[in-house]
């Protein structure tokens, strides 16, 4: 069993900048891939970033590509989003996921959910 929280939400200005943590409980994080996906009110959950074990592959969603970026701290049990020059668009709830496995793109094969993290860019 993992245990998911994630934190660092709140308010930013367009071009400002936040650092979501998730941090996990277990001892094995390190051999889970973990996944960032956000979903904006009305819309669809939708893949931000992901990770694997270890943390030697990346993949990001053309939307954040360059802007934001995702790294591991397997002895503190914990992933990082580091999103710089946010945007209105960036505007939703942020949730982290783990999985044993590939690093998916798909929400559904990830067996573990954080509670999410309001992220909201507003001037």
């Amino acid at each position: 069993q993992v245990q998911l929280v994630e934190s660092g939400g709140g308010l930013v200005q367009p071009g400002g900048s936040l650092r979501l943590s998730c941090a996990a409980s277990g001892r094995t994080f390190g051999l889970y891939a973990v996944g960032w996906f956000r979903q904006a009110p009305g819309k669809e959950r939708e893949i931000v970033t992901t990770i694997t074990s270890g943390g030697g592959s990346q993949y990001y969603a053309d939307s954040v590509k360059g802007r934001f970026t995702i790294s591991r701290d397997d002895a503190k049990n914990t992933v990082y989003l580091q999103m710089n020059s946010l945007k209105p668009e960036d505007t939703a709830v942020y949730y982290c996921a783990a999985r044993a496995g590939y690093a998916a793109r798909a929400g559904y094969v990830y067996d573990y959910w954080g509670q999410g993290t309001q992220v909201t860019v507003s001037s």
